[in-house]
């Protein structure tokens, strides 16, 4: 079987090359693929990896310009590597996260005032379940397109944990979260579903995020381009102005 690995070369100067291997497998992972060319073919390639079960979500790549994770992939012929988009890369396929996982912080995602006095149903424990299985691999991130043109975008997975939480009825006061995210946040979206498609845990961050604009706009917000839709906004007594 041969595959492509898209390599960044730094000596004698850094460049991006994809080099040819050909390794003697069968109905192999990826990530047992390139710890066979690692170990029996070429030392200096360097990837992540961790759990090797899906949950730790370290070695996402893209295969075919697709985000995957190496441990569940099944390699195919002719495959072509690459690390994630959109993201400083290390070396190889080894690429910094760390710009991505800010975003949880700026974004406020954590629980806040938690009132111990309300119990959850299963029926409110199921309204935010599956946001609680995000594995932070990288992968929205890497596919989306409005990140890869805006930087302070605050992203898929960091607005889905923002959901998780501001939809738990045992969270008094939400009004922090929801400001954050007005700017560089939900109404920056494209709603393009990208994310969606390449979630290993099948989290639609889409839905997330189109929920976050219902209870921002319960909670009196408003998308900040809709005022200038029309040529002009409208004036403070609700009369358009062109």
């Amino acid at each position: 079987m041969k595959v492509q690995v898209k390599r960044y070369i730094r000596e004698p100067q850094k460049k991006e090359a994809l080099l040819e291997y050909e390794v003697a497998l069968q109905n192999a992972t990826l990530l047992e693929l390139l710890q066979e060319i690692k170990t029996k073919q070429d030392a200096s390639l360097s990837f992540s990896s961790g759990c090797r079960s899906s949950v730790c979500g370290s070695c996402s790549m893209r295969v075919n310009g697709k985000e995957v994770l190496a441990c569940s992939y099944k390699v195919q012929e002719g495959d072509v590597i690459e690390p994630l988009n959109n993201v400083p890369v290390l070396r190889d396929l080894i690429v910094d996260m760390s710009n991505s996982y800010a975003f949880n912080a700026k974004a406020k995602a954590w629980q806040n005032s938690l009132s111990h006095s309300i119990l959850l149903s299963p029926e409110d424990e199921k309204i935010n379940e599956i946001q609680s299985d995000c594995i932070l691999c990288g992968s929205c991130y890497s596919a989306c397109p409005v990140y890869s043109v805006n930087e302070e975008f605050l992203g898929p997975f960091a607005l889905t944990r923002v959901w998780r939480y501001v939809s738990d009825k045992r969270e008094s006061d939400n009004k922090d979260k929801l400001d954050v995210i007005q700017t560089n946040g939900v109404w920056d979206c494209t709603l393009c579903n990208a994310c969606t498609i390449v979630c290993p845990q099948n989290i639609s961050s889409k839905a997330d995020i189109e929920k976050l604009r219902s209870k921002s706009v319960m909670a009196g917000y408003e998308d900040p381009s809709f005022a200038n839709s029309f040529g002009g906004g409208f004036s403070f007594d609700g009369s358009l102005l062109f």
